[in-house]
């Protein structure tokens, strides 16, 4: 009977390993109006970060194992969260995931007239330019982003500079499991070829597991300016974020060997 009992628990252990493998997983994606397929489709693995773009026939594969999450996202489209099953993997080609287009209502745009002389040299002069500064803090390799747009910035960096590992502790001391993805996401070649082409966060978001004014805050503690939060892609975002967290790691590491 003992016997029994532990064949049986070596039968359960190996299944639940072999069931945890990961494997396979072959899909498309389809326009829910039309049923169309669609090209160029972000499909990323939230739990391995691991992403691909469908082809023309919209189809993909990625290494996937049962409960694993995956997130589609494509610009003008809803973005979609699926969770791996088991018949996904078992049944090849057979899954079939349909994203919905999203209507958008176009609003009211003002236009700001310059009074234009036709000489470059002069009408040069009178187009307003944002000027944005980065400051140092010495020891570190990389500064600090500040602008008109960015009030208080620079009181924050001066503030930073006395105090530093107090500054980032507030950022990324509460997330270190979701900061340790930062690093995973900045050495995939595939997900940085992702994020380049992305300027909605919502990528970044699923990733990070944070909200779109979570991000921001981020940047804006961090001192890059409005224009750089508003303006940049996703992956100059993502190289921001993780710039800004290794420099707490540096400075929270020199703070416990004093």
């Amino acid at each position: 009977m003992k016997k029994v009992y532990t064949f049986l628990l070596l039968f359960l252990t190996i299944t639940t390993i072999s069931a945890q493998t990961e494997e396979k997983l072959y899909a498309r994606v389809i326009n829910d109006a039309d049923e169309k397929p669609m090209a160029s489709v972000h499909v990323v693995n939230l739990t391995t970060i691991k992403g691909v773009i469908t082809n023309e026939k919209g189809e993909f594969e990625i290494t996937a194992k049962p409960d694993d999450v995956l997130f589609f996202s494509f610009l003008g489209f809803k973005s979609i969260k699926v969770r791996v099953t088991n018949d996904m993997l078992k049944y090849k080609n057979s899954s079939t995931i349909r994203l919905t287009e999203l209507a958008y209502a176009l609003e009211k745009v003002i236009l700001t007239p310059y009074q234009l002389t036709g000489y470059l040299e002069i009408d040069a002069k009178n187009v307003p330019i944002r000027p944005n500064y980065r400051y140092r803090i010495a020891g570190l390799s990389t500064g600090y982003e500040a602008g008109e747009k960015a009030p208080g910035a620079i009181s924050t960096v001066l503030g930073a500079i006395f105090n530093p590992a107090d500054f980032l502790q507030k950022l990324f001391g509460k997330k270190p499991q979701q900061m340790r993805k930062l690093r995973q996401m900045k050495e995939d070649d595939k997900i940085r070829e992702l994020l380049a082409s992305k300027f909605d966060r919502q990528m970044l978001r699923e990733l990070l597991q944070v909200e779109r004014v979570d991000i921001d805050e981020i940047l804006s503690l961090c001192n890059y300016s409005k224009t750089f939060i508003t303006e940049a892609n996703d992956l100059q975002i993502l190289d921001a974020i993780n710039d800004c967290y290794e420099e707490y790691r540096v400075l929270s590491r020199q703070n416990k060997d004093k």
